[in-house]
């Protein structure tokens, strides 16, 4: 039976890897809004309810939570029943999740609801990484930053819209219509998926040692090679996370903020356009960095790049007073911080295989979660207005990753790579185990 699905798979043009990335691209596109418009619609809120601020803002942190932490449930269903099901539940979810913030009358109804939209951002953002990655072995980092790209393409294209919809009707009609036709878009979207299924011939470059084993989430997080992964995954994301969060606040203190600033014929405030530029440079860069880490190898482009990191924000701490070099200085932070969203996957498809590659992708993607508890760090050390202590410690954290990344985690990994799949093949000749090879099928 298989072998006669594979010629109907082979002639489908949304069968194909191709169109299904750019399925995945979309669903990314259209889940976006859950995140990056969100900020639009906390002041309407507290001007209808004056619930505080602080308090609906509290429905974004559970978002967050509930969004990276369940990525690897969300990744074992989809290892297990396919991405079809798995994404349709979060179309459900991303739907109702928005229409529930439009009559939300309390506080209470306001964070069931962002339980529910941390849950259907999760469904649709793992699926889709985890599809990227095992449809193309060959190209992982470049699948896997497209995919993750798509995240903050949609909301770039939709953010006018929603703001036009909350001006004119109010945020409520926003919430209903824009939740609405996300959820049916991503749904509809969700039956052209199909399983993956790598090409044959697609292998990975010889740049990126890969595993010739397949190891499920538990087997992972059990080998000393995943947790060296992890600490480099949150020791960038912490780094950037620290300084990127406090790109307002410094351009404030600094006394620049509202400054007019000209670039390609457009003058803005200068956070605007610092802002404007740095999404640009934080979508960018996914693509073209795991595009990157496919030629060069993941290990020495996380050296080059973290590295660039630590670079970037010393530059912004010594010369982030000049207009000019704070716009230049933060864009190249953030051109260097966004792509741990494709190299990461990317390395760890490639030292744990791609039968379960969502299930383990969502539970290194767990990482974003860890560092942004240490997010308030900066707080704490820009009290008094020091933010020199914020740039020292994010760049000093992203230096000692490149150096890890490079020095320490590609022979660790190779190492191990090298000795299990040399105990695999050993395994393979047992004629004991070929007998039963196929009951572990």
């Amino acid at each position: 039976m298989q072998a006669a699905a594979q010629p109907e798979e082979k002639t489908s043009f949304l069968g194909g890897r191709w169109s299904q990335l750019v399925i995945g691209i979309i669903c990314m596109g259209l889940v976006a809004n859950l995140q990056y418009s969100w900020t639009l619609f906390v002041e309407p809120m507290e001007a209808k309810h004056h619930w505080g601020v602080a308090a609906i803002q509290v429905a974004f942190s559970i978002f967050i939570v509930v969004e990276t932490w369940l990525v690897p449930i969300e990744g074992w269903l989809v290892d297990r029943f396919g991405p079809r099901p798995v994404v349709a539940g979060g179309a459900v979810c991303v739907g109702l999740s928005w229409i529930m913030y439009s009559y939300a009358e309390s506080l209470s109804v306001l964070y069931a609801a962002a339980v529910i939209a941390g849950i259907g951002a999760g469904c649709v953002y793992g699926t889709c990484v985890g599809n990227a990655l095992k449809w193309f072995p060959d190209k992982r980092g470049l699948a896997a930053g497209l995919t993750a790209a798509g995240f903050g393409a949609g909301a770039a294209i939709t953010v006018i819209p929603i703001a036009n919809m909350i001006r004119s009707s109010g945020y409520e009609a926003a919430f209903f219509n824009f939740g609405i036709v996300q959820g049916v878009a991503i749904f509809l979207l969700a039956l052209l998926l199909v399983k993956p299924r790598a090409p044959k011939g697609a292998t990975v470059s010889r740049r990126n040692l890969a595993t010739k084993q397949d190891y499920t989430s538990g087997q992972m997080i059990r080998t000393p090679v995943f947790w060296v992964i992890y600490i480099c995954f949150v020791a960038v994301a912490a780094g950037g996370l620290m300084a990127t969060a406090q790109i307002g606040p410094i351009a404030k203190d600094y006394g620049i903020a509202s400054m007019p600033m000209t670039l390609f014929g457009a003058t803005l405030p200068l956070l605007t356009m610092t802002l404007s530029i740095d999404n640009l440079c934080n979508g960018f860069t996914r693509p073209l960095c795991g595009f990157v880490s496919d030629k060069i190898g993941r290990e020495s482009a996380m050296f080059i790049i973290f590295l660039g990191e630590g670079v970037a924000m010393l530059g912004l701490m010594h010369f982030g007073q000049n207009p000019y070099m704070f716009v230049f200085f933060a864009a190249m932070t953030f051109l260097c911080w966004g792509e741990i969203f494709s190299i990461f996957p990317a390395l760890c498809a490639d030292t744990f295989g791609s039968k379960n590659a969502a299930s383990n992708a969502g539970t290194l993607y767990t990482a974003k979660g860890t560092a942004a508890l240490l997010v308030p760090l900066a707080s704490v050390l820009a009290i008094g207005g020091h933010w020199d202590r914020v740039f020292i410690a994010a760049a000093s954290i992203s230096i000692v990753a490149a150096v890890g990344a490079k020095f320490v985690l590609a022979p660790m990994r190779r190492r191990w790579i090298e000795s299990e799949n040399s105990n695999s093949a050993k395994t393979s000749a047992s004629p004991s185990v070929v007998i039963g090879a196929p009951a572990s099928e």
